[in-house]
């Protein structure tokens, strides 16, 4: 039982401070809520929206991005506890529209084994970049209510040549849960906006997550979302909190809130969702990145112990998750910023990350904190 927030003992200027420093490494916003020993500490700093001085809500909506991921692949793993999907079948039974390669299961989708090319593009060792859809600078911007179909983004990345041969690397690759989501869709005959309220949303009573699919609309109440590009010649700014995510889809569309992150993570990670020999293979990590099926697993340096995330990032907006493995000391945030396509605030990100990781789950001390997306 966690003790009220208004609670006197509550008063933890460390956490204050941290997402004060937050702010002054550049975001616009952020909204940060800690469930630990000490009971529940939420707070905030910086502001609601450009120009006025408002402080962020502490439990407003905000687009997710790739926290998404561990949504899918929760809801994937549910429905392997069903008997209703097979973890090792090659995708392609369930998906024969596509023609995927055989050799490619449902797990590689989860663990990004799969070696399919990302449709929002892929950036080689070598540091060329082939794109894919748009989704940066001008291009963006003038298409961001714009409608994609998940086939054609899925079709997109089976044009492109495949990063490696199944199960021969790792490679992070947003189709990958394109596919995972439409598998969930094949199986159950229902939107997976339906199958996650079935299977998560209802059961935890979460209200305040949404799988928006091609709604702009972001719910309220909510902070506010920013996109800085150049057009002819000009530097403008302007607010993105409404677009379409079908651009991203099932690699990171959803909205929730930190409350909503904390029910789930805390649920998922206390064995509340998933039978103990799934949630042992999620939590198990490919040696390249340390990637589950659907959740990172980091060592959280002295102090720290492991942890599990899947933190994400989108136009403007982005979301933390962290839990120790038994559900009982969580981390979850929403940040609002201002974006570019040079993705400026990305090392900002980074630091945001590993900042509040060591001051709640290593009490202050430096741990190597992994940035992911």
């Amino acid at each position: 039982m966690s003790l009220p927030i208004s609670d006197p003992r509550q008063d933890r200027p460390e956490l204050q401070k941290a997402i004060e420093e937050i702010v002054e490494a550049g975001f616009l916003g952020v909204q940060l809520r800690v469930n630990d020993e000490q009971g529940e500490w939420v707070g905030s700093a910086g502001a609601r929206e450009l120009g006025h001085g408002a402080a962020p809500l502490t439990n407003g909506h905000f687009r997710t991005g790739s926290s998404t991921k561990s949504f899918v692949a929760t809801s994937v793993l549910m429905l392997v506890a069903e008997g209703r999907i097979d973890l090792d079948a090659p995708a392609d039974g369930y998906l024969p529209e596509f023609g995927l390669d055989r050799r490619i299961t449902v797990r590689m989708l989860l663990q990004h084994t799969s070696g399919i090319f990302s449709h929002t593009g892929e950036l080689y060792e070598d540091g060329t970049i082939a794109p894919g859809i748009p989704w940066q600078g001008r291009e963006w911007v003038d298409n961001r209510f714009r409608t994609y179909r998940p086939e054609e983004l899925v079709r997109l990345s089976l044009s492109k040549p495949p990063r490696f041969a199944p199960g021969t690397d790792w490679s992070y690759a947003n189709t990958n849960y394109v596919l995972a989501r439409l598998v969930i869709e094949k199986v159950t005959g229902r939107p997976f906006a339906e199958e996650l309220r079935r299977l998560v949303l209802g059961p935890l009573g979460m209200t305040g997550t949404v799988a928006p699919g091609t709604s702009s609309e972001l719910p309220e109440p909510h902070n506010r979302s920013y996109y800085r590009y150049e057009d002819a010649g000009q530097e403008k700014t302007i607010d993105v909190t409404r677009h379409n995510p079908s651009w991203v889809a099932a690699g990171g569309d959803m909205i929730s809130t930190t409350q909503d992150l904390h029910t789930y993570f805390s649920a998922l990670m206390g064995g509340r969702l998933l039978p103990a020999e799934l949630l042992a293979e999620m939590r198990t990590p490919e040696a390249k990145a340390g990637y589950g099926l659907g959740v990172f697993a980091q060592d959280a340096g002295p102090g720290g112990g492991t942890l599990f995330h899947h933190n994400g990032a989108t136009i403007g907006s982005a979301a933390l998750m962290y839990s120790t493995p038994d559900g009982g000391t969580t981390l979850t945030a929403g940040l609002n910023y201002v974006d570019d396509a040079d993705l400026s605030i990305a090392t900002a990100f980074q630091k945001a990350q590993q900042r509040l990781v060591n001051e709640v789950f290593c009490g202050g001390q430096d741990g190597p904190a992994r940035p992911t997306g």
